[in-house]
């Protein structure tokens, strides 16, 4: 339940009504704004007669919330959050972010080498894959720690902040130490154990869509990020399985403005693991952007053919830079740049 009093509520009043909820065992999340103070209840609220409450004349409104998360909700906190990544903000109404990179991190050499092209390109993080899901358990599994002692030699070269997937809790400290924001994939979304504990540090988390999963069971994964006290999550939608074989999955686009009604976190998409076709990658890179998306996160690679994994999907530099060039245009229509 939310209840919405009037920016001009004295606070004898304010405290009163809260000494009142209190006594009837609920629990209280306050968020003080420019015009309203929003108070978002939780615990067994059919105690509650919300007539009685609309009778007092500093209360704006009273509204029962379904939903089951709370701390992702934007009724709690209709400010949106920005989150700094390497000193870059994400979400609001900043500029948005294009990260690019391998989906496989191969070496030191190549690694620097793209890290370098993506960021002439104008990327500004690199992403990469040191620990590999894979759905066969004889295709490549990743480098482990040596790729991601790869991604930091790549960072100390080109200064690009470094997205990388954490697969279980045993590796957390290491990617607190080198990482700047710890990627939870598709299908560890629902891995209760290790989204709190990233909820236990404060790494930025980049939270990405279930191959099945509805929009509410995704806010819901974020919820447990943000239970534990780490508020820096972005979602990423990568696309759901769905019937359809004329794409590796099925981009859902709708969810940029469902994201950002329902919730105040940032919102960015993956065209790569989406469509996986390179060519598709651009048209719908574009129409993230404006669609209001606050980044994209785009495979590439110097050599797509011969890519250890996920080849199929990469763009190389070039397009990757042409991409980002024709993006900054939409982004201009509504308002925004890229960073």
């Amino acid at each position: 339940m939310i209840i919405t009093m009037k920016k001009q509520t004295p606070k004898e009043e304010i405290d009163a009504l809260m000494s009142r909820l209190d006594a009837k065992g609920l629990r209280i999340h306050s968020s003080i704004g420019e015009n309203y103070n929003v108070f978002g209840l939780v615990g067994d609220t059919s105690v509650i007669d919300p007539k009685q409450i609309e009778a007092n004349p500093y209360v704006e409104s009273v509204v029962r919330v379904a939903a089951p998360y709370k701390k992702a909700n934007r009724l709690f906190h209709p400010e949106d959050t920005i989150v700094n990544i390497g000193g870059i903000p994400i979400g609001g109404k900043e500029d948005l972010v294009v990260i690019g990179g391998p989906c496989s991190i191969e070496g030191k050499e190549s690694t620097v080498a793209i890290a370098k092209a993506v960021k002439e390109a104008g990327g500004c993080m690199l992403r990469g894959g040191a620990y590999k899901p894979r759905t066969s358990p004889y295709a490549f599994q990743g480098m482990g720690t040596e790729g991601i002692l790869a991604m930091v030699e790549a960072r100390k070269e080109t200064g690009l902040p470094i997205v990388s997937e954490l697969m279980s809790t045993d590796k957390l400290d290491e990617f607190v130490e080198y990482v700047d924001c710890i990627q939870i994939g598709a299908r560890n979304m629902q891995n209760f154990d290790l989204l709190k504990a990233v909820g236990k540090v404060q790494t930025p988390v980049l939270l990405k869509r279930g191959l099945a999963n509805t929009i509410e069971e995704w806010i819901m994964a974020a919820e447990y990020i943000m239970s534990e006290g780490n508020q820096n999550v972005i979602f990423c939608e990568r696309g759901i399985r769905t019937f359809e074989k004329y794409t590796r999955n099925t981009l859902d686009l709708s969810v940029i403005p469902i994201i950002k009604e329902k919730t105040h976190l940032p919102i960015i998409i993956d065209p790569s693991h989406a469509t996986g076709d390179w060519k598709l990658v651009e048209s719908m890179s574009l129409a993230a952007i404006a669609a209001g998306a606050d980044g994209l996160i785009i495979e590439v690679h110097e050599n797509p053919e011969c890519a250890w994994s996920d080849g199929a999907q990469s763009l190389k530099p070039n397009r990757f830079a042409e991409v980002i060039e024709k993006g900054r245009t939409i982004a201009q229509v509504i308002g925004r740049g890229i960073v």
